[in-house]
């Protein structure tokens, strides 16, 4: 079965700052039957969701960060369940809540708050990886630390292909690896000359530790334009039991902008009958 495919609007958060609505039609006229919003830029919620139904297209979920949710999660996951969005996703972890710090226990418990309180209004919380979740603690990935310690009814995967390649693991086997607990999977092409290492989140607008990455050394590709084994990824992502895929280029190839970048992986993933 052939799943839906969606975008992550941030790959085109410059384009949602100049034209919010205009830019979510444009993805329904590319052919993506779902979006996942990075943020509302002050509109509505109630309105969005009345676009998003008279354009015909779904709101499948949001990235909202982590300590925005913490401070007050029924209040801020209220608009997203207003909006229709069936999922909410951690997108990223500042560095003093990552493995390997002594706030990494911390955000365990503080990511079950978040899960029961997205439970309680109806949306399934998802965690959305990095590499650096591919931290070892006591011989085990932090990120399987995380999915053991937190139940699946309160916690699902959105696991991050591009990532996990980074992290060292193969992307089509760590979704089969969490089979009916990746309801949603983000599909990310990249380019990498060597090993990963540096400030690749510099790359994304994120200032980070270690030594400046050459800009050469890596750069975000749209879907089936990288070096990952798409087909595997997309097989595996139907054998997991996934509901739906997500499109994200963090940022556009070199020469390219986010909208021609959003449309080559629509255009790409059409290819594969999707």
């Amino acid at each position: 079965m052939k799943l839906p495919v969606a975008v992550q609007l941030y790959s085109v958060r410059n384009e949602m700052e100049r034209d919010f609505y205009g830019t979510i039609r444009k993805m329904k006229e590319y052919g993506y039957d779902g979006v996942e919003f990075a943020g509302l830029f002050g509109q509505k919620p109630t309105e969005i969701r009345e676009f998003c139904k008279e354009t015909g297209i779904i709101p499948i979920s949001a990235h909202v960060p982590y300590y925005d949710m913490l401070a007050d999660p029924e209040k801020v996951l209220s608009d997203y369940a207003e909006i229709g969005c069936k999922y909410v996703a951690v997108p990223y972890l500042t560095e003093e809540c990552r493995p390997g710090t002594d706030g990494f226990a911390g955000t365990i418990e503080g990511i079950r708050k978040i899960a029961q309180a997205a439970k309680s209004i109806g949306i399934q919380l998802l965690y959305h990886n990095h590499d650096f979740e591919f931290t070892k603690i006591d011989g085990e990935y932090a990120l399987d630390i995380l999915y053991s310690s937190i139940g699946e009814d309160l916690l699902k995967t959105e696991l991050d292909t591009c990532w996990v390649n980074v992290g060292g693991e193969d992307p089509a086997g760590y979704i089969l690896k969490y089979s009916g607990r990746s309801p949603v999977v983000h599909l990310k092409d990249f380019v990498m000359k060597g090993k990963a290492g540096g400030k690749l989140y510099q790359l994304i607008g994120i200032d980070d530790s270690g030594e400046e990455e050459d800009e050469d050394s890596f750069s975000f590709m749209p879907v089936g334009y990288g070096c990952q084994d798409m087909p595997a990824i997309l097989s595996a992502c139907e054998k997991a039991g996934a509901e739906w895929v997500v499109v994200e280029q963090d940022n556009p190839a070199k020469g390219a902008t986010e909208l021609e970048s959003v449309k080559l992986s629509r255009d790409y993933l059409k290819t594969q009958n999707y």
